[in-house]
Parts: C-alpha cells; structure tokens; sequence
C-alpha cells in the first residue's frame, strides 16, 4: 500500500488569521479563495445580511481582496467567474419544496451584487468553468442531480435525461476547462459531460463503470484516473485506476495524507482536472495531489 502525501499549494496570509473562514475553494485557474467574516455564524441569531471579506492567493503567491456586501447565506458556497466576480450560494433553500428562492448572490470584481436566482436545494458541489458555466451537484435531497446554469441564472444543461445509472447524490465533481467529471452515489460510475464539444454534440455523456465506492473526489489524466475518500477507515483513500472503453480497472491504492504526514481530518476537497486540492482544519491552507506529476 503506497502512501502518498500532499504537496503545499496555497496559505492564507497571516494578517487575516484572526478571523473566521465561512467557505475556501480553488478556481479552474488554480487561484485559491478564501471567504472571511469576523466570526462565526450562529444559526437564529446573526442579522442577515453582512459584509465579507474575499482573500485571493494567485498562484506564484499574488493576494487580492475583495470586499462583498450584503451576502445572505451563514454557510455558503463560492467560486470565482472569469470576469473577477464572485458567485456566492447558500447549500439549502429557505423553502426546500420551493425553486424560487434566490440563494445564488453574483457579485461583480468590485464586491457589488448584480444578480441573483435559485438553483435548488441542496447544493453539495458548486464549481465554474472557464467560460463562466457554473456547475451544480446536488445531494439526496434535490433529484436534480447535476445542472450547469449561466451567471445570469439560465438553465444550460441538465443531467435528467442524460442516462447516468444511479444519479441520487453528487458524490463528487470536477471542473475544469469546460468539462465536468463526476462520481454519483448510487452505483459510483465515472462520468464525463462535455453539453458544448463539436466531436460528439449527440453524446455530450460518457460514463464508465467503477468497482471503488464512496469517493468525494475525483482527478482525470488522460487515461488515468484517482477517486479520493470513501466510507468508514476509507476516508483518506487514494485509489487509482486505468480507463478501458467501459470500466475503471483499479490498479492502486493507498492513504493520502497532509504534507507533513498527517491524516487530515476534517478537510474540504476540490477536483479540478488532474488535480484534487485538499483544505483541513482551521482551514488556512491548501494542498494538491496532481496525476498528471
């Protein structure tokens, strides 16, 4: 069992250690963000809703801030769009039976909300691509499965007829470029989805059958692919495989620990192309496992 470590990528700046991380993702470009506020939400008691911080780590270590007014979601999702905006969305609705509550704020480069809709309860995956697609995945709660939608709330794509054996909860999603990867709970299949490629506008869905369970994350490199996580003592499994023309053929697998070793713990995971970023506790940095290395 071959032990693998992650390589350190991105930190927060010291200066802003003292206050509290809401949500931390890394974009299809590889710049990681961090959404700050003064301190922690507490469910029934905070105002919505409140200014916060963004704190942006470009790769080669470049930091911009950009303040946000008025978000309204205690335990949000974000991401950044190609123009210097911000998408902000909260995972639950208001109303859970309802389409029409506007979770999704987006914020232009300067922090000034210019758009708001509803993409559905129950938002476990929330990424953007880069041409400004923001990819959703849902879990059990919401059968929308994954959707792709404009930054202006239109509904581009949706996997409800895409044929994708046992899509009841978004277990894990990739973005980058303009393709999605995903691993879904029931059956664990490997999924590609490309809505927009002129090689196969008939077949935007590829999906490979897969013997590896419970991952919340997932890397592609040509024909190589890692699921990372999984159920029980699991939970830090790097499990790689090869690509035939219908299966995933598990060939290793092994723990993927901190850089220093450690097992992470708590973590926040995000897959981007080859690349699968890890955040655990106190969520002040990022470090990446790439395939493609």
């Amino acid at each position: 069992m071959h032990k693998t470590a992650l390589v350190p990528y991105a930190h927060l700046p010291r200066a802003h250690h003292d206050r509290h991380v809401l949500t931390s993702t890394v974009d299809v470009f590889g710049t990681a963000h961090w959404l700050l506020t003064d301190r922690a939400p507490k469910p029934g008691r905070d105002v919505l809703p409140f200014d916060a911080l963004v704190v942006s780590v470009r790769p080669g270590g470049n930091v911009e801030l950009t303040e946000l007014s008025a978000v309204r979601s205690r335990w949000p999702r974000l991401d950044r769009l190609p123009d210097g905006g911000f998408v902000v969305a909260a995972s639950r609705t208001r109303r859970r039976e309802e389409e029409d509550d506007d979770q999704v704020q987006v914020f232009d480069a300067l922090g000034r909300e210019t758009s708001s809709f509803s993409v559905g309860d129950a938002v476990e995956h929330l990424l953007v691509d880069e041409a400004g697609h923001i990819w959703v995945g849902h879990f059990d709660e919401n059968p929308a499965g994954i959707r792709r939608w404009s930054a202006t709330g239109r509904l581009a794509w949706t996997s409800y007829d895409a044929d994708i054996p046992g899509l009841y909860d978004c277990y894990a999603l990739n973005v980058s470029g303009t393709t999605a990867w995903a691993c879904p709970y029931t059956d664990f299949p490997l999924v590609e989805i490309r809505p927009d490629s002129p090689d196969s506008p008939d077949r935007p869905v590829r999906v490979w059958s897969n013997r590896i369970r419970g991952a919340n994350a997932v890397a592609v490199h040509g024909e190589r692919v890692v699921f990372y996580g999984g159920y029980g003592q699991e939970q830090d499994r790097l499990a790689h495989g090869e690509l035939t023309e219908r299966s995933v053929e598990p060939t290793d697998v092994g723990p993927l620990t901190l850089p220093d070793g450690l097992a992470p713990g708590r973590r926040r995971v995000v897959g981007r192309g080859s690349r699968i970023y890890v955040q655990a506790e106190p969520f002040t940095a990022w470090g990446v496992f790439d395939l493609s290395t």
